[in-house]
């Protein structure tokens, strides 16, 4: 990856365009302690000098390769977004673009990176650092691609298992639902089966009882037809008897 460019190199070349004493100075202050390392001490330096001189593309450029040493991407592609406006020389149109590339690169926003290093290389085709820069970021975003579709083959892989396994799960809870019902149908039936067929006793009995009653009922009355006739006789017998004493009487 290519390393953030002081601008204290690019300012040798563009002295010509700053020649405010102050904007030297703040410039010279903010290199100093960027050079150190000392990333943060450079930023408070680059502000102070941004604060009078707003719109130098110098300075905000200068500042966004402070922010980027701090990982503070967001607000160093600020800063460089900024250093375009208004630019005018494509080398450092240039620059600005690699380095946005850069800040893109970081936040492994691999597209945006390509674009970037793309548009670096038509200002400024001799680059091999935008060269370099742009195949390292073509071959991240190959795998970022390659990895999201196979993040995406897998997830629809389990998806359809899921959905394989809720079939599933449907499948067994109807087989479960009719085998409950088909039991509950057996049983109902089972419990017809008993009550037509207790019914079917009690009707029996019934009938026995009712049989039973006619054969007392009929045996009754052929005793008291007996008992009957009975009577007769013995009373046709006593008549008998009688008229023949009767009889008798006359004779003597």
């Amino acid at each position: 990856m290519k390393k953030i460019i002081l601008f204290f190199v690019l300012f040798v070349s563009f002295s010509s365009l700053f020649a405010q004493k102050e904007l030297r100075s703040g410039l010279r202050k903010g290199n100093s302690q960027y050079e150190k390392e000392k990333y943060v001490e450079s930023e408070i330096e680059y502000r102070k000098a941004q604060e009078q001189f707003v719109n130098s593309e110098i300075l905000a450029y200068n500042l966004g390769n402070s922010l980027f040493k701090q990982e503070k991407f967001d607000d160093a592609l600020a800063q460089y977004s900024k250093a375009l406006q208004g630019a005018k020389d494509n080398l450092f149109i240039s620059e600005v673009l690699h380095n946005i590339g850069n800040v893109q690169l970081s936040k492994q926003d691999f597209k945006s990176a390509v674009d970037s290093y793309k548009k670096a290389l038509r200002l400024n085709p001799q680059s091999d650092e935008s060269r370099y820069n742009l195949a390292f970021a073509q071959k991240k975003l190959k795998e970022q691609e390659q990895q999201q579709q196979d993040q995406q083959d897998k997830q629809d892989e389990n998806k359809d298992q899921q959905q394989e396994k809720d079939q599933q799960e449907q499948n067994k809870d109807q087989q479960q639902d009719k085998d409950k019902q088909d039991k509950n149908q057996d049983q109902n039936q089972n419990q017809d089966q008993q009550d037509q067929n207790q019914q079917q006793q009690q009707q029996e009995q019934q009938q026995q009882e009712g049989q039973i009653s006619q054969q007392a009922a009929e045996q009754i009355l052929n005793a008291l037809n007996q008992d009957e006739k009975d009577v007769q006789e013995k009373v046709q017998k006593a008549q008998m008897q009688q008229m023949e004493r009767r009889k008798t009487d006359k004779d003597w």
